[in-house]
């Protein structure tokens, strides 16, 4: 019986980077805590005054706290079983999840809210207006700070880099096996794709703003009379909310679905294997698997291919973190 080879060479981790704690987890959970203790006031504070509008924003920040825990838990859960080899491609895709639970309850909270402001048109209630300016002030500067502290690189751009990495491998397929020994890896890095803070600071995001509309509705309710401003901002604050949660549905669908990189990741893949011009992709899949990290499958045919190690080498980035190449000869 033979020994068992060594394929050490051929074998890597499935975690990609999600066995350590990320930032986003440690400061989602001081939000937690900045969130809960200002619920607590604004909802007694809108219940003792009256104001709809402040209501809502104490409202608003309970359904947060809640989805905040969501997001803390799609943290731990992807750093506890990163490891874990019932995961195909590691547990990167929890933070989608996390961001896609996220996005519902926003939706489902912009419906909540925009249907009790529609009451308060029909039923207006009496408001106590110095008390509750002051609450929604101090709500104002409370939100904001977690705004701060989740959003501090909010970064949506992305800068491109160049990563030279060189692969000595060697192939004597054919005469132009020096276009493997050379080959050159330019990496794009682009803004870390964290789904689930991207959820997580939408709703800070979101108390932020209701707050901000509370504010105005209750100063204009004070000195104009306007009390119907009070429920206005609520439908104001929901349909921008519904806005926010669609554009995060959108993201985080893509992910949980395996939808195709971007043509720019693509274009860049196909030309760095294309590259020596005589190989040519006859199939190409590349997907995102964690947070800035893809997988890609490629099929590459030629008169004279190269071997797989030779295309891998020449998509060896951080981003594409798991590559899987079909080399044939026309």
């Amino acid at each position: 019986m033979k020994n068992k080879p060594d394929l050490s060479r051929w074998q890597h981790s499935h975690s990609f980077g999600q066995e350590v704690r990320q930032q986003g987890e440690s400061r989602t959970l001081l939000v937690i805590v900045i969130t809960a203790t200002m619920m607590v006031v604004e909802i007694g504070a809108g219940i003792a005054y009256g104001s709809m509008a402040l209501l809502a924003d104490g409202m608003h920040m309970a359904s947060h706290v809640a989805a905040l825990g969501i997001n803390v838990f799609a943290y731990k859960y992807a750093r506890r079983h990163a490891h874990d080899a019932r995961f195909s491609f590691g547990t990167g895709k929890v933070n989608a999840l996390g961001g896609f639970t996220g996005a519902l309850l926003l939706a489902l909270f912009a419906t909540a809210m925009a249907w009790e402001s529609l009451e308060r048109f029909w039923n207006p209630t009496e408001i106590q207006f110095n008390a509750a300016i002051i609450v929604a002030v101090i709500g104002l500067v409370v939100n904001g700070a977690s705004v701060f502290i989740l959003g501090a690189d909010h970064d949506h751009g992305h800068d491109h880099g160049h990563n030279h990495e060189h692969d000595h491998g060697h192939s004597h397929e054919h005469d132009h096996s020096h276009e493997c020994e050379h080959a050159h890896s330019h990496e794009h890095k682009h803004a870390h794709h964290d789904h689930n803070l991207r959820s997580a600071y939408l709703h800070v995001l979101a108390d932020a703003l209701t707050s901000l509309t509370a504010i105005v509705a209750l100063l204009a309710a004070k000195y104009f009379g306007w009390i119907w401003m009070d429920p206005l901002m609520g439908i104001v604050g929901s349909v921008l909310v519904a806005k926010w949660s669609i554009g995060l549905l959108k993201q985080t669908s893509r992910v949980l679905l395996d939808h195709q990189a971007t043509e720019e990741m693509t274009d860049t893949v196909r030309s760095k294997i294309e590259d020596d011009g005589y190989s040519h992709v006859s199939d190409l899949h590349v997907w995102t698997i964690a947070p800035d990290r893809y997988a890609v499958i490629a099929t590459v045919v030629s008169e004279t291919p190269e071997t797989a190690d030779c295309y891998r080498a020449r998509l060896h980035t951080r981003q594409l973190a798991h590559i899987t190449v079909e080399a044939h000869a026309l």
